[in-house]
């Protein structure tokens, strides 16, 4: 770091690592050549159509034509409903609003999502942490004792990565606890493949609950960056306070009014149940190697494991041009890989490449 960066730049990033996504991992990889399977995206890349018309004019602050769909879709009211370049910004915005910076904390309950840390990180709000129980639960009593310490607590449902929902009485527990408190919000990336455990019809009994939701991972667009947040009217126009004037680019207003309609809320139906078939037939097809032990739940679209020589089996897959995610680095997932579940033929190349890892290691032995 040259003298100047190093002088001008804030103290808080000085020691901070960023965030390590699977693309910036493998960055420059060539798509059309490997299998992607690390970053849980769907394999699905569906058409779309574009008009260039008003791509001269600045589009909508909160474009209805994605707003009102959505605010459907998910069963609230449009003022309880925000669209922002995915729900990594809605994190980030949730604590610029509601932290001040030197000042407050948030609560993350580890092993989770990374963003949630980082963004706090990057905007000098320091972290609290009440790690998950061994089966992946909250644990409740170390989140109640952060009551009047922090002003939101992140809670993943399903999880990433353990693949776990938030059984709706400690979710509730903990909504109750913390309401004259602090904001708890609810990252629900991963809900269409657990619909039945959503909270967005929760808003009106509880004030301080917040939803994150995305069109990244059902609806096969993360690549468009579209997320939404949640929330009573109050917290909706807080926010509304700091976010850009145009964060949601034409073309991607444009994308996700497809994808909203009643054509792209089937279209992404019918790929999340081939996703969910999928996911039950790999996990049958890796109960044939006894070395691996399943780890966590299946409620969205991958599926972790532990395996005692993961880099091994990491560096082999890699060689072969299939990814996967090491999330070993987390609290209580050491030896932990994490695959993304893609299409049949994906699925079968990854697991023949691991059925002959394994081989070569009986041979080996």
């Amino acid at each position: 770091m040259s003298d100047l960066v190093n002088k001008l730049i804030c103290e808080n990033l000085k020691a901070l690592k960023p965030y390590e996504s699977a693309r910036r991992i493998f960055a420059g990889g060539d798509s059309d050549s490997e299998t992607w399977l690390n970053a849980n995206e769907s394999p699905f890349a569906n058409d779309f159509t574009i008009d260039t018309a008003h791509f001269n004019r600045y589009p909508d602050c909160q474009p209805p034509s994605v707003l009102l769909p959505y605010a459907k879709y998910a069963g609230v009211q449009a003022n309880q409903l925000l669209v922002s370049r995915g729900a990594d910004e809605g994190i980030e915005l949730l604590i610029r609003t509601f932290c001040t910076p030197g000042k407050d904390s948030i609560l993350i309950c580890p092993p989770t999502y990374g963003m949630y840390a980082i963004s706090a990180e990057t905007s000098n709000v320091a972290i609290e942490k009440a790690p998950l129980k061994a089966d992946f639960s909250l644990d409740i009593p170390a989140i109640f004792a952060y009551q009047g310490k922090v002003n939101l607590v992140f809670i993943c449902s399903p999880n990433n990565p353990t693949g776990t929902s938030v059984g709706k009485a400690q979710l509730k527990q903990v909504l109750e606890h913390f309401a004259d408190s602090a904001l708890v919000v609810v990252d629900e990336a991963y809900i269409e493949f657990d619909a039945d455990n959503t909270w967005a019809t929760e808003l009106a009994a509880y004030p301080n609950l917040v939803i994150l939701r995305t069109l990244s991972k059902a609806f096969a667009l993360a690549g468009l960056r579209c997320g939404f947040t949640l929330a009573n009217s109050e917290v909706i126009q807080s926010i509304m306070k700091v976010i850009a004037p145009y964060p949601i680019a034409d073309p991607v207003a444009q994308i996700a009014a497809q994808a909203l309609s009643p054509n792209g809320l089937k279209q992404m139906a019918e790929q999340v149940e081939y996703l969910s078939q999928q996911k039950q037939w790999v996990k049958q097809q890796l109960n044939q190697f006894p070395e691996l032990e399943l780890v966590g739940d299946d409620k969205a679209n991958f599926i972790l494991f532990r395996y005692s020589k993961k880099q091994g089996l990491m560096d082999f897959l890699v060689a072969n041009s299939v990814l996967i995610r090491d999330q070993s680095k987390q609290i209580n997932l050491d030896n932990c890989l994490r695959i993304t579940l893609g299409t049949q033929l994906q699925n079968e190349k990854l697991l023949a490449l691991m059925a002959s890892f394994f081989k070569q290691q009986e041979t080996s032995a």
